[in-house]
């Protein structure tokens, strides 16, 4: 049993990038969403962590052709509920929450909880997921910790989405490992270029994010 949709985690996979993004101003929206989509990045996650988050989401979902948006910091079932209602196709959150979870599968909703210990993947496993956000990914051990870390799971079928902390420089090294379903950067659409309104620069970033994971995917994968 996998609570994320395979038909959701088999496009995010093959884009192999999400563009994780916090936005102050709901008129940046769909600029932003046409930007990152020009750069060959097709999925993002929304924060939410400012007030306008729900309103961003309803401003994407079902307007900008081919981006698939789904919302992040999701850490209530009310949460879940909202940015369902506003039309995400999908959440993730930092943390393990079975509330959440337990919610996410009465809605038939594509969930993904974070994970940083095997109590907490195993907790996961139990709920149904399959599709686990590595957070933060940065800090506590990069590839090196994801692998350590789902060495004793990997035959059960698991994947994980690493988080934070990820830069142009380490994702190559995410791309190679089959336990990677993709990586998410907050890098590709930082804030301060979304307030500026640097469309291009934004562009350019995906379209490097892009290019990254297609030469690192083009190589055999390592499973050690």
């Amino acid at each position: 049993m996998n609570i994320f949709a395979p038909a959701l985690e088999k496009k995010i996979a093959a884009s192999g990038n999400i563009a994780v993004v916090v936005i102050d101003d709901a008129a940046k929206a769909l600029p932003l969403a046409e930007a990152l989509l020009a750069g060959g990045v097709d999925v993002m996650e929304l924060t939410l962590r400012t007030p306008v988050a729900l309103d961003a989401i309803r401003a994407i979902a079902g307007r900008v052709k081919g981006m698939l948006v789904g919302a992040g910091t999701v850490l209530t079932p009310t949460q879940l509920k909202q940015v369902s209602d506003a039309g995400a196709a999908f959440a993730v959150a930092p943390g393990f929450n079975p509330r959440v979870v337990a919610a996410a599968k009465e809605m038939g909703f594509s969930f993904a909880p974070g994970v940083m210990t095997p109590s907490e993947i195993e907790g996961a496993l139990e709920a149904g997921c399959r599709l686990l956000k590595y957070f933060p990914a940065g800090v506590v051990g990069g590839l090196k910790g994801i692998k350590n870390i789902a060495a004793p799971y990997a035959h059960l079928g698991i994947r994980f989405i690493p988080l934070g902390g990820l830069t142009p420089e380490t994702s190559a090294e995410y791309f190679g490992s089959p336990l990677i379903a993709a990586c998410g950067g907050s890098w590709i659409a930082p804030a301060k270029l979304i307030a500026a309104g640097d469309w291009s620069a934004i562009r350019e970033n995906a379209a490097k994010a892009t290019a990254i994971a297609k030469a690192a995917r083009a190589l055999p994968q390592k499973t050690s």
